[in-house]
């Protein structure tokens, strides 16, 4: 059976990690399109004054204060969704953080809590949908990195907690489509997202981490999110780098081992100043409802790769388009890696 997917201004939209970055432009972006929005996160402050905007313009939110690593806490947020809207169509488990440092200097106890968030929660988020879904229909989407096709060294953690959400992923949904389940399984793949990510992120480096360009507005993520709870999609790339760092990865994979080692090291170490509170997101929720990281980094707002998943009818263009992008950002990343290597 085909997945049955609503349009957008007709569902109801389940967004975990929705007080911060991607989370929190999603769920504004699902509210002004009409959607109506159940949006989870640990901070109650930034959920409820969240809750107020988006009502306050028109909308339908319910917040729920919940920490994805307890399945009884996932549980709740799809059984308040159902005692207020009636049910859910869309359960999107975006909530995740990072750890920066050498695998010898992060504590086992450290990587640990990562794997609690970034996968356990994706995993109970899966379930908890399920119940739901398998019968109604709907769509389950799951907020990866293109990290899971090719590791970042400083990030192990993250790195591997990213490539077990994608294994997880990519097994849920053969399952459900041998079993003739209409639900919709999607794996979202960012590049640098411009987010407060490196903010919140556990820290080990003796800098505040960063990752080198190009980065992307949060917004190219949460446009394919709601392409993908509307369309059913198997994963969708965002940004065009992370197109370019996949293909690499499997077509050139040495190749892309000797850009990492120039560029991912002191590349990820930001000029910056560490500001006070950082780098702790991995034990305390942030409450402070930024889409932005504020970074001093060009940002592009659009990503010509994206544009061609999300609108094939404009493929054509977009293609073309993409695939100038692609040449410029391989002989910038090749002048990077020689640059660094000099």
């Amino acid at each position: 059976m085909s997945p049955r997917l609503k349009d957008i201004r007709d569902q109801v939209i389940v967004i975990t990690g929705a007080s911060s970055g991607i989370g929190l432009t999603t769920a504004r972006m699902a509210a002004r399109r009409g959607a109506r929005v159940v949006i989870a996160a640990r901070s109650k402050e930034a959920l409820r004054r969240l809750e107020e905007e988006i009502n306050a313009a028109g909308g339908k939110a319910l917040a729920v204060e919940a920490d994805v690593t307890r399945p009884e806490d996932v549980r709740r947020i799809a059984a308040a969704a159902i005692r207020r809207f009636g049910g859910f169509d869309t359960w999107v488990n975006n909530a995740g953080s990072g750890i920066y440092g050498r695998i010898a200097r992060v504590p086992v106890e450290d990587e640990r809590k990562l794997f609690e968030l970034n996968y356990w929660g994706v995993v109970y988020g899966c379930r908890a949908a399920l119940e739901h879904l398998r019968k109604r229909g709907g769509a389950i989407i799951n907020v990866g990195s293109v990290a899971s096709d090719r590791a970042v060294p400083l990030q192990a953690a993250y790195s591997a907690s990213k490539h077990a959400v994608k294994a997880f992923t990519d097994a849920l949904r053969l399952e459900l489509e041998k079993d003739g389940a209409p639900v919709s399984v999607t794996l979202i793949k960012p590049a640098a997202i411009d987010t407060p990510f490196f903010r919140h992120a556990l820290s080990y480096l003796d800098a505040p981490p960063i990752e080198p360009p190009p980065f992307y507005a949060p917004e190219t993520v949460a446009n394919a999110i709601l392409h993908a709870a509307a369309h059913p999609v198997r994963d969708l790339l965002v940004g065009d780098v992370a197109l370019l760092e996949s293909f690499a990865c499997r077509l050139a994979p040495r190749i892309g081992d000797r850009y990492a080692k120039a560029a991912m090291f002191e590349g990820q170490k930001s000029k910056r100043r560490r500001e006070s509170g950082e780098n702790r997101g991995l034990d305390r929720p942030s409450g402070d409802l930024r889409e932005r990281g504020g970074y001093d980094i060009r940002v592009f707002e659009h990503s010509a790769c994206t544009a061609a998943r999300l609108h094939p009818v404009c493929s054509g263009a977009a293609a073309a388009g993409a695939g100038a992008v692609i040449a410029a950002l391989a002989v910038m990343l090749r002048k990077q890696g020689r640059a660094r290597t000099a």
